[in-house]
């Protein structure tokens, strides 16, 4: 448990026919099975697969199996096969599962940084590997992996990349 929880281990349920409208913030453990739409912070979600959140979610450790719309900040985040990411993930430890969908950017963040990450890069994930990954320090960018936008191929990235060095100076 985080430094954040309650000592008398107590935690809070929205079941799977519960649906608020409105930022939730929770001092302990939040299990959440049913629809919210608003923020999220509190100091640790589980998620179930059932459920969707459409909003931010800020958690000293999150455990995501169903879908979440928005950005999330997270020390520890864990997503399951089961869920759908769309929007940017700020993590320090991040563990997805094969079939795990994630749409959007991972940015680590340095160990004991704020919640709210400045720095970000580009990853596009569907998990495809045959087991467990696990990624605490390394991004996009440390990979030499070039950000692709909309409508844009591979192809048409490095026509734009040679362009781009032919024509200006890096220092």
């Amino acid at each position: 448990m985080s430094k954040n929880s309650s000592s008398s281990g107590s935690f809070s349920v929205l079941g799977a026919d519960v649906s608020i409208t409105g930022n939730i913030t929770a001092k302990t453990e939040l299990h959440i099975d049913g629809t919210v739409e608003g923020d999220i912070d509190c100091a640790s979600l589980v998620q179930g697969d059932g459920s969707q959140i459409t909003g931010e979610v800020k958690a000293e450790s999150a455990r995501l199996a169903g879908r979440v719309d928005g950005a999330i900040h997270a020390r520890e985040l864990v997503i399951l096969r089961s869920a759908t990411i769309n929007g940017d993930v700020h993590y320090e430890a991040l563990t997805v599962e094969q079939g795990a969908a994630v749409q959007g950017r991972f940015a680590p963040r340095e160990a004991g940084a704020p919640a709210k990450s400045s720095s970000s890069s580009t990853s596009q994930a569907s998990s495809s590997s045959d087991s467990t990954s696990t990624s605490t320090s390394s991004s996009a960018s440390d990979l030499g992996i070039a950000p692709m936008s909309a409508g844009n191929d591979a192809a048409s990235e490095r026509e734009s990349a040679n362009a781009s060095a032919s024509s200006s100076n890096y220092y």
